[in-house]
């Protein structure tokens, strides 16, 4: 099964849970939400739409990072308490929050989306250690975008810490097979930097649907993250229809 969507709602909410069965939401990544919302959302959308989000920053960046000016949270009374993983309080309180929203959206997959600036160095991985050997997960799949990592450590700290390798599928495939895959399309990538203006060609389009095809996860999630994904995505859904009826 291939679930096609956006990286937050791109149209108003009503018309998106019309025109897709997914969404990546992007607001649990820069604030606490009171939990009335997230049942409002749940309340609007059909029962088989799926919600998946990305985990809050205090779980993964710096109070240092830029980031935080969008937050409802005053990070300077957290400081080196929060970010990278690391075993606080704070942290693991952090995660009993997603744990909460995750049950009351249904959600499938959170996303643990990890800044450039978290390196594979020793005291990040025991931070990984300690944190994912604590945390709860319920009936939902933790998945984890590490940046500027090998390929061979990125396969093994999915393997070590059982997570998805969420990955940008036109720059990889996933380092390990697992029952579900989850790509974020960000666009065009040149010396390391995105370009999010990137608008893509139905060959590329069809290039991405080729790659699929190949792969053995039973349930698939693409959303695009670019300045264009609105139109990009319904694109990719109307040619993902044209390949199936050609199958």
């Amino acid at each position: 099964m291939i679930h096609v969507g956006t990286c937050g709602f791109s149209e108003s909410m009503k018309k998106y849970f019309s025109d897709f069965d997914t969404v990546e939401i992007q607001q649990t990544f820069y604030k606490i939400l009171d939990v009335k919302l997230l049942q409002k959302w749940r309340k609007m959308a059909k029962e088989d739409f799926i919600f998946n989000f990305k985990a809050f920053q205090g779980i993964t960046h710096p109070y240092t990072s830029r980031t935080w000016k969008r937050s409802n949270i005053d990070v300077s009374k957290f400081k080196d308490k929060v970010g990278y993983l690391k075993p606080t309080k704070e942290v693991f309180e952090f995660w009993r929050k997603m744990v909460e929203y995750a049950e009351i959206l249904k959600t499938k997959v959170i996303v643990i989306q990890l800044p450039e600036s978290f390196k594979s160095n020793n005291e990040n991985w025991e931070n990984a250690e300690k944190f994912f050997r604590n945390i709860e997960r319920k009936n939902f799949e933790v998945g984890v975008e590490l940046r500027g990592w090998s390929q061979t450590d990125i396969k093994k700290f999915c393997k070590k810490f059982d997570v998805i390798d969420v990955c940008d599928l036109n720059q990889r495939q996933p380092t390990i097979t697992r029952e579900i895959s989850y790509f974020r399309l960000h666009g065009s990538y040149k010396n390391g930097k995105i370009n999010y203006y990137h608008q893509y060609s139905d060959e590329e389009m069809r290039e991405m649907i080729e790659k699929i095809k190949k792969l053995k996860s039973k349930e698939i999630f693409v959303y695009f993250n670019n300045v264009f994904m609105l139109n990009d995505s319904k694109r990719f859904l109307h040619l993902l229809q044209e390949f199936r009826k050609i199958q």
